[in-house]
């Protein structure tokens, strides 16, 4: 093998990004290498929420059909119960797009599916076991990248490269690219108990003294989130596995048999919050995009989704200039102005949503719902509107020569945006006055 390949674009990262970056170059005819340090997709308890932003580029890209073939559920809206008040937070069946639900997939099969589209071109390449380490600099410019193999040390020379490598990305940290950290009040646990007849349908948050759990439904089993305190698991697993159960039965009781089902603490797995964003995602001949540019918070699912709009947006703006060989500062800087707005609009919500989660987290006995949760939700519309918001998200990309977006739907996306952070802050004035 050759110490030193050369391709025109190389993505590092094989997350749904890099993937989806992957594919559309490609499907452009440009020469794409993409790396990928394990050996397999296999991860669990990653964003597996395809929403249908996400679901309406595979319909522009003529793949819908197919990729619904794969196995998944579908959820048509979603709810919580905040103390003993259930309710529908977000109705999917009426949003603009062809799938009017929220696909549950497992993450592996997302991009199993999506790697084997793009090798249908011959301009994809996809190498596993493959790990970026260090950039190739040259004259105040990047011109590669150096990797980790199987069979030893070797260069990939690329006319530009996408760290696509997720929120502790190496590329980022070799760039030295300045990054804004917000502070986050939460982390999750992420943990599986079976799921049996007569359990919840649909995707449930819980709220009650003191902790909020998520449950997904995976058709046998729940994919479970437990929010703690930021850095308290430590302190969570010194109180035992007892405890941790009893917590999950006070505020869900109908789980009282299923959490029996969690023996021991390797079943539980910690996810480390993060919200942050780069100042400047790009350097010469180098470009960050998804969790390597912003990394996003688990509220409302839509990090993988985020990530997949900011690949689209990537592919719209070089494609072009990656096959003539003109990219440069000011086309990298036109994709960061792209996606900036909608990370910055995503974040600033999932920040107030952090707020109301601290104020949960002071108050241990039983919560009530506040009279304005119960207002809001009742509007003709809201759920439709928060549907809008959370399935289509803040400026939706769309294939540049599939179709192009619709200024109704652009409406409606600020509108809902509007609505939730209004609600957001009356929920949050409201638990205030009650601890007062």
């Amino acid at each position: 093998m050759a110490n030193t390949v050369r391709t025109t674009c190389c993505v590092v990262g094989g997350g749904p990004a890099g993937v989806m970056l992957g594919y559309l170059l490609a499907r452009k005819g440009v020469e794409v290498t993409i790396l990928e340090k394990h050996k397999d997709f296999f991860r669990d308890f990653r964003g597996d929420t395809v929403h249908p932003s996400t679901l309406e580029l595979m319909y522009e890209l003529g793949l819908l059909q197919e990729f619904l073939r794969v196995p998944h559920q579908e959820l048509q809206h979603v709810g919580g119960v905040i103390g003993d008040y259930r309710f529908k937070a977000a109705d999917f069946r009426y949003v603009p797009s062809h799938c009017k639900f929220v696909a549950l997939m497992p993450q592996w099969d997302f991009l199993d599916f999506l790697t084997a589209q793009g090798k249908k071109f011959k301009t994809f390449e996809l190498l596993m076991e493959h790990e970026a380490t260090d950039l190739v600099r040259a004259n105040g410019r990047v011109h590669g990248v150096s990797v980790h193999t199987p069979d030893g040390t070797r260069e990939i020379r690329a006319d530009l490269v996408v760290a696509c490598d997720g929120r502790h990305s190496a590329m980022r940290q070799a760039a030295n690219l300045p990054l804004r950290e917000f502070g986050v009040p939460i982390d999750v646990l992420w943990f599986r108990i079976s799921r049996r007849p007569g359990d919840p349908e649909q995707l449930l948050g819980n709220v009650n003294y003191g902790h909020v759990l998520i449950l997904i439904n995976r058709g046998e089993y729940f994919q479970a989130g437990f929010l703690i305190r930021k850095g308290s698991f430590d302190e969570l697993k010194a109180a035992g596995l007892d405890a941790f159960r009893n917590r999950i039965t006070r505020i869900a009781p109908y789980l009282s048999e299923h959490v029996q089902e969690l023996q021991n603490w390797d079943q539980i797995k910690l996810l480390t919050v993060q919200l942050n964003r780069l100042q400047r995602w790009y350097r010469p001949g180098l470009l960050c995009i998804g969790d390597a540019a912003h990394a996003m918070s688990p509220a409302g699912g839509v990090g993988i989704n985020l990530a997949i709009q900011d690949a689209v947006a990537t592919a719209n703006l070089l494609s072009d200039a990656l096959l003539e060989k003109r990219v440069n500062e000011e086309l990298l800087a036109q994709v960061q102005r792209r996606r900036e707005f909608p990370t910055v609009v995503t974040q600033t919500l999932q920040a107030n949503a952090h707020k109301l989660l601290n104020l949960v987290f002071e108050t241990p006995g039983p919560i009530r719902a506040p009279w304005q949760l119960k207002a809001v939700v009742r509007i003709p519309g809201f759920t439709h509107l928060t549907a809008r918001a959370i399935g289509m998200g803040v400026r939706p990309e769309h294939i540049r020569d599939a179709r192009p977006s619709r200024c109704k739907a652009k409406r409606m996306a600020k509108i809902a945006v509007a609505l939730g952070v209004a609600a957001g802050f009356l929920t949050v004035w409201s638990m205030r006055r009650q601890r007062a």
